[in-house]
């Protein structure tokens, strides 16, 4: 209960900051760093109850922000003080008032999602019993693993695509370097390991894989909703040549590449 009144405080202040600003994109910003807050709040609460193992608790802080910070700042970079597209399809479907529609379809509907899927991190901190020998020990450290992979594969695939873009020589063109030659999503491919990475230190308990459905319902809307599935049917109708990058690329997991 605690955990969720903070995460709506958060996304409420954020709906009226961007009142104030003039453009909902802020909100983006916000879904790394709320993961960090659940993680924090998680954290906090367990101490006060005198739960949870202080190495784990310091373990999954740290890992859920390092990856929260990054792709705040990332996204921040990204979208400068532009307006997104999506927000402004959204408002004009509004009837009546714009804002009240804008914080019923955009930042309460937010606020549940990130809420279900970082239940992990809430798990982690509250589960007893030391992380630093034995089997919990093995399960930290492979999702450590895991974790880094994400991490390394999002923020590479971010960089790369960063400069591509940055090339007028490649505008309209699809991006087939680096990592984006082994998969047509590092970038999303790397969230959900991070999801996996966050989930895993709790595998060693029982609890723990009450709540795998949390990163599987990651992966899945990374993969066949607002992630991958959507991002291509925009670039089919917008990019050619992207028909040839879809039939020789992985869509997801990285792979080499399919002759011609």
């Amino acid at each position: 209960m605690i955990t969720s009144g903070v995460l709506l405080a958060v996304f409420t202040g954020t709906w009226l900051l961007a009142l104030r600003l003039g453009r909902h994109s802020v909100v983006d910003l916000v879904w790394g760093l709320g993961f960090v807050v659940v993680a924090l709040t998680g954290l906090l609460t367990a101490r006060a109850g005198g739960h949870g193992d202080l190495g784990r608790q310091l373990l999954v802080l740290a890992l859920t922000t390092a990856w929260g910070v990054r792709l705040a700042v990332h996204i921040g970079r990204r979208n400068g003080d532009r307006e997104d597209p999506r927000y402004e399809e959204i408002a004009g479907r509004a009837r009546g008032s714009v804002a009240a529609h804008l914080y019923r379809r955009v930042y309460l509907p937010q606020t549940a999602v990130l809420l279900v899927v970082s239940l992990p991190l809430l798990v982690a901190a509250l589960q007893d019993g030391p992380a630093t020998t034995g089997w919990p020990l093995v399960v930290a450290l492979l999702g450590v693993a895991v974790w880094s992979l994400g991490f390394t594969f999002e923020t590479v695939g971010d960089w790369q695509l960063e400069r591509f873009k940055a090339d007028p020589a490649n505008r309209g063109k699809v991006n087939d370097r680096g990592l984006w030659r082994y998969t047509r999503h590092p970038n999303y491919f790397g969230d959900a390991c991070v999801m996996w990475g966050l989930w895993l230190p709790t595998a060693a308990h029982w609890s723990g894989w009450v709540f795998v459905v949390c990163p599987v319902l990651m992966t899945l809307n990374l993969v066949k909703g607002s992630g991958a599935a959507m991002t291509e049917r925009r670039m089919a109708s917008s990019r050619p040549g992207f028909a040839e990058y879809v039939a020789r690329t992985s869509a997801f997991v990285p792979w080499p590449p399919k002759r011609s």
